[in-house]
């Protein structure tokens, strides 16, 4: 058994390697802004509250592409399914790449989600907190869909994967 480091030992990349060992999911988070389709993957989803119904993800401080995201009226996420390995590394590609040749549809109000989703919310941004050099963004859900049966995208040790269903 490896001893414990006190925090002035904390190196950030045995740091980022023990955060990867817990699994997460990932969603898309996406809207249409000044008639552009914006979004991003991020694995840092969680449910939060039922009343008001709520949900949190987390974005770097340095991201380029939430400035301009955050000003949509509303924003879509969408649960990805194990089979959107190559859908995850698209919506952190290239900016003006990240929907192409990809099912989505829009709101009324601005939310994008991706068609083949395990789930779909339509949010607004409830409250932002700075978190170190991240913020955690809590959103408040106005519309939820489900349709997708299949298993989750899960992001474990800086890869894709799916999870083993239980007997």
């Amino acid at each position: 058994m490896t001893t414990l480091s006190t925090n002035q030992d904390l190196d950030p990349q045995a740091l980022r390697e023990a955060f990867g060992i817990f699994p997460s999911g990932v969603v898309a988070v996406a809207a249409e802004v000044d008639d552009r389709r914006i979004g991003l993957a991020a694995s840092s989803f969680t449910s939060v509250s039922l009343d008001p119904p709520l949900v949190s993800f987390s974005i770097a401080n340095t991201s380029k592409t939430w400035p301009d995201l955050r000003r949509a009226g509303h924003l879509g996420v969408t649960i990805l399914a194990d089979h959107h390995g190559e859908v995850c590394r698209q919506l952190a590609g290239p900016v003006e790449d990240r929907f192409a040749g990809l099912s989505a549809t829009t709101s009324d109000d601005g939310a994008l989600t991706l068609d083949d989703g395990l789930a779909r919310f339509e949010c607004s941004i409830y409250d932002e907190v700075v978190a170190g050099d991240h913020t955690i963004v809590l959103l408040e859900l106005h519309a939820v869909s489900q349709t997708d049966t299949s298993g989750p995208l899960v992001f474990h040790r800086s890869g894709f994967g799916r999870m083993a269903a239980s007997a």
